[in-house]
């Protein structure tokens, strides 16, 4: 029960990582709030109540400033706090950058890194006003080390970066931590959705030769949003099995 009586929004967590945090934070004793766009955030906050936990579903993209405002103020007034916050939804729009529209560009943009700072800004002064917070990013191994075809998911994500090393700075007197999870090729719907030479040529570089689980990346948010985290501020934990480490 490491985050017994915390209050954690996580968002995307709708399936994939997200899901598999909200399940975990949930074992541990938090009360659970999906954001998220997709419909299914409800089926699994129900699966989630079924068992016994507190989780709830809130309707909520990244991109409108004005719906994460009234969902955070709704969440303070129903809790009396938010104490986690994991921005953890993304999307992709792969391409090379001869071939990537603007549109291509901006949306991603828009969602991965836009759309982090929408949420931290709603929540922050939340946390401000409890002097206490953990404030948990998801970037990714490739936001540190680039990767073919992904000019926007690797600008997004080597972002998150320096935005989390900065509110690290900002936010440090007010009792609030902020760092960033880089998962390597984690096994979701995204992944599994790739051509299977393109996964065994991904396994083919990580050093522990499989893909990463949901599960590893959430135990990562668990330990980052623990008690035994609290003097770990402005870093990018790696999950990756060794690869480019």
């Amino acid at each position: 029960m490491r985050l017994q009586n915390r209050v954690a929004i996580i968002t995307g967590a709708a399936r994939g990582i997200g899901k598999a945090a909200a399940e975990v934070f949930c074992r541990e004793g938090a009360t659970v709030i999906i954001w998220d766009l997709l419909d299914l955030g409800e089926e699994t906050a129900a699966n989630l109540r079924a068992q016994g936990y507190d989780c709830e579903f809130m309707k909520v993209s990244t991109t409108d400033v004005s719906g994460i405002e009234s969902a955070t103020k709704e969440v303070f007034e129903r809790f009396g706090k938010i104490d986690i916050l994991i921005n953890n939804a993304g999307i992709t729009r792969d391409k090379t950058l001869l071939k990537m529209s603007h549109d291509e560009w901006q949306q991603v943009i828009d969602v991965n890194l836009t759309g982090v700072f929408n949420c931290t800004k709603a929540v922050a002064p939340y946390m401000v006003e409890k002097q206490y917070g953990r404030i948990i990013c998801t970037s990714s191994i490739v936001g540190v080390h680039g990767n073919f075809g992904q000019t926007n998911y690797v600008a997004a994500k080597a972002g998150l970066i320096g935005m989390v090393k900065t509110w690290a700075k900002e936010l440090a007197k007010h009792g609030i931590t902020s760092n960033a999870v880089a998962p390597g090729f984690i096994r979701t719907e995204m992944t599994e959705a790739m051509p299977e030479e393109v996964q065994k040529a991904m396994i083919s570089q990580i050093p522990l030769k499989r893909m990463g689980d949901p599960k590893d990346i959430a135990y990562a948010y668990l330990y980052l949003a623990s008690e035994e985290a609290s003097f770990v501020n402005g870093q990018v934990l790696g999950v990756n099995g060794g690869q480019a480490s």
